[in-house]
């Protein structure tokens, strides 16, 4: 699999990549917080080497320095011990050097101001040093003499203990990055989990093993799940109603063609039977046309301001109804809007709307209002009224067996709303012309 198409590579790469960051900077700061504390542990040994030697130091009559042969520290008695000691009388140029230093020649500080202490790491010929320094004047008595105090150690054995402990520090970093690491893969494989059975769910509907994902999944997925079955649903829907429309086109315009064949016998009555069975075949076309394109309950549809759609369709009819003089009055408010597809609102309202101006006198109302969840569609006019109202929203297989006066309109209106999971009624209004009212509920 491709590293940038799989999210189990991402993310162990990138949880690896943080932590070795993490791990990396951690063992630095430990390693460097080490090698200054057994610094300043080495440096603080050398300061006491020097007080050692400020306690056995004398001076002669002469101001000269006299030191012991021995000390409490053996190693400075000891030749190449790696601890060497110099006491340096800068007015007399007299310097004190410790037994250790018998066949090397370490370089020692010979400059320091009085009572000011230096620590630092100075090259000799073959080896470097942790060097302290400390000057002071001292006194006995009438004598004085200026000193200089000058200890060094061998860097080598600095060096050996700072890389025993960093070697086993990264050791031990290195051995838990891989721990962790592995701890994480799994973490993730069983986190991934959901995500691969989803996958393998799609798989099984695509194959036609079963309609929907069915499983349970976590709350951060069953949002997605849920999402995927409404598509599922409704492309099914969609599916169904292309096939239902093909199916009812077919048989519908089965009878204008046998008509239309049966008339052909009759050349005196063909012209008058050709125009109404094409009228016929013209309706009936575009109803199961326009049954097959209703867009149907638009979960994911975005948000449709209803009143920009409804002042164009008013527009419209107040041009095709100009010369009836008819009054179209409008109760939408701007921020009306609904989870619908444009082309169904035109369908809707303006079938609805159509159809009320065709049997209107003089006035034709409409209302669109959002409440309880769902967009309520309300059309009257003056007109008489419906007659048979369940015979006009019945869907027919045959279209020539609708209820003439009705066009296509209002059962293109009940298949739309019905395919949003509403409901259409038909009734009379106050002043005893249509009524229409719509409710569809929240996709």
């Amino acid at each position: 699999m491709r590293l940038r198409s799989s999210i189990r590579a991402r993310l162990v790469l990138g949880a690896a990549l943080v932590l070795l960051a993490f791990l990396a900077g951690a063992g630095i700061a430990v390693q460097r917080a080490h090698e200054d504390s057994v610094r300043a542990a080495h440096f603080a040994r050398l300061q006491g080497t020097v007080y050692l030697l400020l306690a056995a130091a004398e001076l002669d009559a002469d101001a000269a320095l006299v030191m012991p042969p021995a000390f409490a520290e053996p190693r400075l008695s000891l030749p190449g011990s790696g601890l060497y000691a110099s006491i340096f009388n800068p007015v007399r140029q007299q310097e004190w050097q410790s037994p250790s230093t018998v066949g090397a020649s370490p370089p020692f500080q010979r400059e320091a101001a009085v009572g000011e202490w230096r620590n630092a790491t100075v090259a000799g010929a073959q080896a470097s040093f942790l060097a302290t320094t400390y000057a002071v004047k001292w006194e006995t008595g009438k004598r004085e003499a200026p000193l200089v105090l000058s200890v060094l150690e061998d860097k080598r054995e600095f060096d050996r203990e700072i890389a025993i402990f960093n070697r086993t520090l990264w050791s031990w970093l290195g051995g838990a990055a891989l721990l962790l690491l592995l701890a994480q893969t799994l973490l993730l494989d069983w986190g991934l989990a959901p995500l691969r059975r989803v996958a393998r769910e799609i798989s099984r509907v695509e194959n036609g093993e079963q309609s929907e994902v069915e499983g349970n999944y976590p709350a951060e997925i069953s949002g997605l799940t849920g999402n995927l079955n409404a598509l599922i649903r409704q492309e099914r829907v969609r599916q169904t109603r292309y096939r239902e429309a093909l199916s009812f086109l077919a048989h519908s315009l089965k009878t204008p063609l046998a008509v239309l064949r049966t008339a052909l016998d009759d050349p005196s009555a063909l012209p008058a039977t050709v125009s109404q069975q094409v009228r016929r075949m013209d309706d009936i076309v575009q109803h199961q046309l326009a049954r097959a394109a209703a867009g149907g309950a638009a979960r994911f549809a975005p948000l449709l301001p209803i009143a920009p759609v409804l002042n164009r369709i008013l527009a419209s009819l107040e041009k095709v109804y100009a010369e009836r003089k008819l009054v179209f009055v409008a109760d939408c408010a701007p921020d009306v809007g609904w989870r619908l597809d444009e082309g169904d609102a035109f369908e809707i309202l303006g079938n609805v709307l159509d159809n009320a101006a065709k049997w209107a006198a003089h006035r034709v109302a409409v209302g669109v209002t959002r409440a309880a969840g769902e967009l309520r569609i309300r059309v009257e006019d003056d007109g008489p009224g419906f007659g048979d109202v369940e015979s006009i929203l019945q869907i027919h297989v045959r279209g020539d067996e609708r209820v003439p006066g009705h066009g296509v309109g209002l059962a293109v209106v009940n298949d739309l709303v019905a395919s949003h999971h509403g409901v259409l009624k038909l009734s009379r209004s106050a002043s005893g012309g249509g009524l229409v009212e719509i409710a569809l509920p929240a996709p």
